[in-house]
């Protein structure tokens, strides 16, 4: 596979969008959790006042058994804050200890909590909730899968960026309503236009309500979520504290990229934005490589599923003639990798345009090769005839194109992804089959 000739992507994208990048430093964070105490009813009230806000679940490597739990505080608990937790409709709840962990972005303290409940049992439905002294929030549901489980369902959602985050808002309201039986939900990077705004931050969290509170969350980093306010590169610092996510075993990049099980698929979540965190830490393309041979080579899983920011492709431009059409960077390096590792499925993002490859292979079209489909847009940042048709492109969405989400269904030996329009219409099915 040939790698062509591209221009830096700062140079790229701002001479497409006017620019756009973010910061980072999320420190690692290993919320202690204490199991099996017993505790009292306390009234509900916690959610007053913004004592408790952007409640979320976030996917751990095994959600059969575990679930950890984030949300933000408009002022520091004065008591110790937990998450109580229990089998749905039961008594006596029982105790996970909370840690606290503030930072600053964008002028704006943040002040943060998160603890991780284990112990649970596959295939059961709980309920948590936040409580804190004599106070507690609303009870929130929580379902794990079971160890087993065949058949689940999962929302694939596009870019999210935006300049108002009304129509990322309105998808994720349909694209929940149409699917209630959503076992989790992915978004696909670039999450916010620009990482370091906390306003935007804010529009994300409050348009995921409560899809976020009552199902787990798999984030994957964007090259936007590196941007400050100047628009120039940086650490994605928001994101990195936002999304607690599962362990990698990297000192340097944990939350950059990671992997789970959910049923009898194995995720891979990956990170593109290398040439971003280059100059503020170095060796994130090495590490990653690293890992990920060895996390596939581990899997067992019936299974393998990759997500990625970045295309694998790379588009010819109408006004900029020097630019070929070909194989990204991201696709030279992780093409080889999933062809040689059996990977099944393939999503990326970051073209805001929905595309389906079929099966690749070696650069060619292929059944021996993962199924590659690009996932489209989900905010209202749209680049209307911007990329011209790719020869390896097998579908492409009606143009102009709107927002899109994707619902990836497995059921035993058969795994359907199917796109839908904001009214829920849909507009491209693939199935794969495996005995």
């Amino acid at each position: 596979m040939k790698t062509t000739g591209r221009m830096s992507r700062r140079t790229f994208i701002k001479g497409i969008i006017g620019g756009g990048v973010l910061l980072a430093a999320g420190g690692l964070w290993l919320p202690q959790t204490q199991v099996g105490r017993k505790v009292q009813q306390k009234a509900v009230d916690l959610f007053a006042d913004g004592d408790v806000m952007n409640l979320r679940q976030m996917m751990t490597q095994d959600p059969a058994v575990s679930r950890h739990i984030m949300w933000q505080s408009a002022a520091a608990f004065k008591e110790p804050a937990f998450i109580e937790y229990r089998r749905q409709g039961s008594g006596d709840a029982l105790r996970a200890e909370a840690s606290e962990r503030f930072f600053t972005d964008d002028g704006v303290d943040n002040f943060q909590y998160g603890g991780t409940i284990e112990g649970l049992e596959p295939g059961n439905v709980y309920e948590y909730r936040v409580a804190s002294g004599d106070k507690a929030g609303d009870w929130q549901s929580l379902t794990t899968p079971a160890k087993d489980q065949s058949s689940f369902k999962a929302l694939i959602f596009p870019d999210s960026q935006s300049n108002d985050y009304s129509d990322w808002k309105n998808l994720v309201k349909v694209a929940a309503a149409n699917n209630p039986d959503a076992n989790f939900f992915v978004n696909m990077g670039d999450l916010v236009d620009n990482g370091e705004d906390h306003t935007q931050w804010q529009a994300w969290f409050g348009a995921t309500e409560p899809l976020r509170q009552s199902i787990p969350f798999a984030p994957i980093m964007g090259n936007h979520e590196t941007y400050n306010q100047d628009w120039k590169v940086r650490l994605p610092h928001a994101y990195l504290n936002y999304f607690d996510l599962p362990e990698n075993g990297s000192r340097d990049f944990q939350n950059y990229y990671y992997s789970y099980d959910y049923g009898d698929v194995h995720f891979v979540m990956l990170s593109s934005e290398w040439d971003e965190t280059e100059e503020f830490r170095p060796g994130l393309l090495d590490a990653e490589v690293a890992w990920l041979r060895d996390d596939l080579a581990k899997t067992d899983k019936k299974w393998k599923v990759a997500m990625v920011h970045r295309d694998v492709l790379q588009y010819r431009i109408s006004r900029m003639p020097d630019r070929k059409e070909g194989f990204s960077e991201e696709g030279t390096v992780f093409m080889p990798i999933f062809e040689e590792f059996g990977v099944d499925l393939v999503y990326t993002a970051h073209l805001h345009t929905y595309r389906n490859r079929g099966h690749l292979y070696q650069g060619k079209r292929d059944e021996r090769g993962p199924l590659y489909i690009l996932t489209g847009v989900a905010g209202n940042v749209r680049y209307p005839g911007l990329w011209t048709d790719h020869a390896l492109d097998d579908y492409v969405a009606p143009q102009p194109e709107t927002d899109n989400y994707i619902v990836l269904a497995v059921n035993g030996d058969t795994l359907t992804s199917t796109c839908h329009l904001p009214d829920g219409t849909e507009i491209d099915r693939s199935v794969l089959q495996k005995a």
